[in-house]
């Protein structure tokens, strides 16, 4: 046979794989969103693993299947020879974000110091665990943050966020309202279809609670840390 014919002979082979991959992923797929009666299902791909596919759902939780979805796993898997958990660091690559993406210019910009290190977060004015974070973040030096308003606890944190994005300045009004409780003025009305606008985006990047912490990595920090933790993940960031 010559080189050539050998040549077609495995780019057949390699293409008939991929075909036979995609259109196992596409099955499967299929009947897990049929057995979870919803089309729930982000993503699919088999891993060289167990003879399973990862299946992704929209909610951002990874499960487990096989081919002919038998049995559907939920929890983590474990790389014994590495002592690794495979599931957790799927999940932060999956929650990782294109941090250079985000809109800055529907956020609240807040500079400390020399500002060089830079972080966002997804907010709601009435969020208690977000007051902590407000009050821990004065505590951090070197370092500028977005604050992306994102009113989910109810009308009365959708009120407060407008208030205070047509605030006349909105870095100050939001800093005394978190740290200090000041009252938010009745500022003079404005365009306020960024919180819109961030409503959707969080809806995207599955922020599902407040505080939400973007590093400029892209990697997620879900939930309060205090500054030294803080600190500490900002220091890691390249």
């Amino acid at each position: 046979m010559g080189w050539w014919r050998k040549t077609v002979v495995v780019l057949m082979a390699v293409f008939g794989l991929a075909t036979a991959t995609f259109a196992g992923e596409k099955e499967v797929k299929a009947k897990v969103e049929a057995f979870l009666g919803a089309p729930a299902v982000s993503s699919v791909r088999a891993v060289p693993y167990g003879g399973l596919y990862e299946v992704v759902l929209t909610t951002g939780e990874v499960v487990y299947t096989d081919e002919k979805v038998s049995y559907i796993l939920t929890g983590s898997i474990i790389d014994t020879a590495k002592r690794e958990d495979i599931t957790a660091k799927r999940m932060d690559e999956l929650a990782r974000i294109d941090f250079s993406a985000l809109p800055l210019d529907r956020a609240i910009k807040i500079v400390r110091g020399k500002g060089t290190r830079v972080m966002a977060t997804f907010e709601d004015p009435n969020c208690t665990f977000c007051k902590k974070l407000a009050k821990e973040l004065q505590s951090v030096d070197d370092v500028t943050i977005y604050v992306f308003l994102y009113p989910i606890l109810g009308p009365d944190s959708v009120d407060k966020a407008k208030r205070i994005w047509c605030a006349p300045d909105r870095a100050q009004t939001w800093v005394a309202w978190m740290t200090e409780g000041k009252p938010i003025p009745d500022a003079a009305s404005c365009d306020t279809k960024a919180i819109e606008q961030n409503m959707a985006l969080g809806e995207k990047l599955r922020v599902s609670g407040t505080p939400t912490i973007f590093l400029a990595s892209g990697d997620r920090l879900g939930g309060y840390l205090p500054a030294a933790k803080l600190e500490e993940r900002l220091k890691r960031v390249r």
